[in-house]
């Protein structure tokens, strides 16, 4: 725990100059996501039209809330990131000019890219600035390098790239901004160039289309034999192509001390209670690290808190030489301790208006996820009415609006969960 604790302590004080430059990137699916994200402390957010995202089954974006979108961030301090990383066809290029059109005019902070047509299209046809996309594989420096010399801002370097090698391309490119996924699900396939959803659905996921063929049970059986072959983890099937979620919150200093300069959060799939509960988990930490005050007691907190939200077993992923199994084996089931209950709309004394997301009942023990100092805290439900003022036993109706009793400050955007 003290060898733990000097590395702490080393760690921030290399990084504490550096600490403000740091960026906490969200996943924003819809407009409720994007204002969750932002409300628990994301410094940006990156989102996908109804074109041209790896999400095309994510609600997404019209271009008209793109520009609600820009100017809801920009009018609370943070950044809009738009994706164009599909593996382009040449069908894909008619509209592309106009589309690059709305996102200018929406005054969109950059652009991701993996298809280096695309990229060549954005870079001669706009002024937007372009992030390399995960999808692009880069996993060297000088990849990095080279897409730095071609006018890209930032690299968001493949998943499987390790730390030492994130450090060596930071020295090595010390302009170029590197960006790295930190929490989240993780593809099975390399840097997600995946073709068995597009083999086995006919839903091409290099399209946005994935239909997560790697999370469906598996059992493997040789031609000629008719029984099935025993590589199964229990009688009912194996899960051999599913991944582990990544948690790197222990490790942000060290990532920060490599060169990272964004963290990103997978999800424009997930839920705002998932968003709301992660991002907030990650602004504790970077808070704590700049503060001074990131230490072994407040990381297994915050991993307490990321359990509360949907997620499966937790690794590292390839940032380290770990030799445990980055495979998920048991199920492709996400597990969660606490269930999504209500968004908090309006605060007064003693009470809060709160909008129904799940069903919970008068004497229920909710517990609340704060951006203030009453965050994880419980209260039991003594009063409960409806807009008419109607006393209200049992909340089964999916978005009403509700009066409930209080004992804590909470602010418009806080979310109530219940343990399961």
């Amino acid at each position: 725990m003290q060898e733990n604790h000097t590395i702490y302590t080393t760690m921030t004080n290399i990084i504490s100059k550096n600490i403000s430059k740091i960026e906490l990137l969200a996943p924003a699916g819809n407009m409720e996501k994007l204002k969750t994200a932002i409300h628990f402390g994301a410094n940006a957010v990156y989102l996908s039209g109804k074109r041209y995202g790896l999400r095309a089954f994510a609600d997404n974006f019209t271009d008209d809330e793109i520009k609600q979108a820009a100017d809801y961030a920009h009018a609370h301090g943070a950044k809009v990131y738009v994706t164009l990383n599909i593996f382009a066809k040449n069908g894909d290029f008619n509209g592309l000019e106009d589309y690059l059109e709305v996102l200018q005019t929406a005054k969109v902070d950059a652009v991701l890219v993996s298809d280096v047509g695309v990229f060549d299209f954005v870079k001669n046809r706009s002024s937007l600035a372009v992030h390399i996309s995960t999808q692009a594989n880069t996993t060297n420096k000088y990849a990095v390098k080279y897409w730095a010399e071609q006018g890209a801002e930032r690299v968001v370097l493949a998943r499987e790239v390790n730390l030492r090698d994130i450090a060596e391309i930071s020295r090595f490119c010390p302009n170029v901004q590197l960006e790295t996924f930190v929490h989240g699900a993780m593809c099975i396939s390399y840097s997600g160039r995946c073709l068995m959803s597009n083999y086995l659905a006919q839903r091409d996921a290099n399209r946005g289309e994935c239909a997560q063929a790697c999370r469906w049970q598996w059992e493997v059986r040789e031609v000629g034999r008719e029984n099935v072959m025993p590589v199964e983890q229990d009688g009912s099937g194996t899960y051999i192509f599913n991944s582990k979620d990544m948690n790197m919150l222990a490790h942000l200093p060290e990532l920060i001390s490599a060169g990272v300069v964004s963290f990103k959060i997978e999800g424009r799939m997930k839920s705002p209670f998932y968003v709301a509960t992660v991002v907030n988990a990650y602004r504790r930490a970077l808070d704590a690290i700049a503060s001074g005050a990131f230490n072994d007691a407040l990381v297994q907190e915050l991993n307490t808190e990321l359990n509360k939200a949907s997620h499966r077993d937790y690794t590292t992923g390839f940032y380290f030489d770990e030799e445990e199994s980055r495979q998920y084996y048991p199920s492709s089931k996400a597990v969660e301790t606490h269930k999504f209950i209500a968004v908090v709309k309006e605060v007064s004394d003693g009470y809060i208006v709160v909008e129904q997301r799940n069903k919970f009942c008068l004497g229920d023990t909710l517990e609340t996820l704060s951006v203030t100092e009453d965050t994880n805290k419980t209260f039991k439900v003594t009063e409960c009415t409806d807009e008419k003022g109607g006393a209200v036993e049992v909340c089964n109706r999916v978005q009403q609006i509700l009066k409930i009793n209080c004992p804590y400050r909470l602010a418009a955007g806080d979310i109530l969960r219940k343990e399961i």
